[in-house]
């Protein structure tokens, strides 16, 4: 059987020096459960952020474009024209022909859904309680696949009829309104009385002080774009994508087209630097393991001297001897690993079961992927054979005679 010699030779010099075989296969368990753990939390932090931040706004938004004010041309010949160019107040615009361009959206590739929305400003008044209130008027299930209102509801019943409004929890206390309540909605063109069926918690206190939802059709009135869609928000699959598929769509069409990277510019730098960091972290981690191997198998070169001067007296080649000393690196490479492993899962139940939020919730779920997992075994192993290439090298250059002398 090929390398069968070199195994037998190099699990035996694992077991002579048994206690400092122990000791550097738990540093190496220890550096892989450091980088699992870390890549796992920090991948179910990332996510948690991401889907918290996604979970009140759309992938990708298209708007009418704004006015613009065109300026006079230079004059010709002589004459001399002064103007002062200023801009146009903007107003609220409906996205041209929305209503054959949603279908197209929708067949778009890693398009999952596309929703119209009339959005707005106005107040929301119940008695001498007057509050300012960002409207948007939706198709309520074509609305639910773009954001989950259902699981926001804490209060009231899910459905939109005209004449109904569902509102941020901290707004219905600032009007003192319950489900079933009536409130008025002022926009400065129109009044409307509208009753409350849901309360909702968006996670954001800011939003909630100021959402109110009512039907499409409800807003195109009160905001004087009847017919109109002032937005059409769209999902996709991967929320990665969604900049590369904005940038598509403005080759395609003449509109404010605007990803979430591009809205949440801060947030995807902190997000980047997040994940810089974390490979900085992996890759300090993986330096210590490959030295901490390096030098213990340097120590069992010079431990080993005679005996390998012996092999060597007996015929055993220099390459066979390289190979002693590779497969004991790869040996505790793989050994610390596969420790690693499961004392990164232990931490990640841990982390699951002591942290917790407010509410006594999970603070966020995390996960140990077959794939992080795998990935840093491999590593690991990768990297004791690496570390193993020094000591094999100068083991294999042993003179035999000068070996058995010492």
């Amino acid at each position: 059987m090929p390398w069968m010699f070199e195994w037998t030779v190099a699990l035996r010099f694992l077991r002579e020096g048994r206690m400092q075989s122990l000791l550097i296969v738990a540093g190496v368990a220890a550096g892989v459960a450091v980088v699992t753990y870390i890549t796992a939390l920090i991948h179910g932090l990332q996510a948690n952020t991401v889907n918290k931040t996604l979970g009140t706004q759309a992938h990708i938004t298209m708007r009418a474009p704004e006015d613009v004010v065109v300026p006079l041309l230079p004059a010709q010949g002589q004459g001399l024209v002064v103007s002062d160019t200023q801009p146009r107040a903007q107003r609220l615009r409906s996205v041209a022909n929305w209503q054959q361009l949603v279908p197209v959206l929708e067949a778009g590739a890693g398009v999952v859904a596309v929703s119209p929305m009339v959005s707005g400003a106005g107040l929301a008044l119940r008695g001498e309680a007057s509050q300012a209130i960002a409207l948007m008027g939706v198709e309520l299930e074509r609305y639910q696949r773009i954001v989950n209102l259902r699981e926001k509801i804490v209060a009231g019943r899910w459905g939109l009829a005209p004449g109904e409004a569902m509102i941020g929890v901290e707004l219905a206390s600032d009007l003192g309104v319950r489900p079933g309540d009536r409130f008025t909605i002022d926009t400065g063109r129109v009044t409307e009385p509208v009753r409350v069926t849901a309360l909702l918690d968006m996670g954001v206190k800011d939003l909630n002080r100021r959402t109110v939802i009512i039907p499409l059709r409800s807003a195109q009135n009160l905001l004087g774009v009847p017919g109109g869609a002032t937005v059409l928000d769209l999902k996709v699959a991967d929320v990665w994508t969604a900049e590369t598929l904005a940038q598509q769509l403005r080759q395609r069409y003449d509109y404010d087209i605007e990803s979430w990277q591009a809205t949440n510019a801060q947030l995807v730098s902190a997000l980047n630097a997040q994940s810089i960091s974390t490979a900085v972290i992996r890759g300090v981690v993986l330096m210590v393991v490959v030295l901490g191997i390096a030098s213990v198998l340097v120590v069992s070169v010079v431990q080993k001297r005679k005996e390998i001067g012996i092999l060597r007296a007996m015929g055993t080649t220099q390459a066979q001897v390289l190979r002693m000393f590779l497969l004991q690196g790869a040996v505790v490479g793989a050994l610390g690993s596969v420790g690693g492993v499961l004392l990164a899962a232990v931490l990640v139940q841990l982390f699951t079961f002591f942290a917790r939020d407010a509410a006594g919730g999970a603070l966020f779920e995390i996960h140990l992927s077959g794939a992080d997992a795998l990935s840093a075994a491999l590593t690991a192993t990768v990297c004791g054979v690496l570390a193993a290439v020094i000591p094999a090298r100068s083991a294999a250059r042993l003179d035999p005679a000068q070996a058995i002398r010492m």
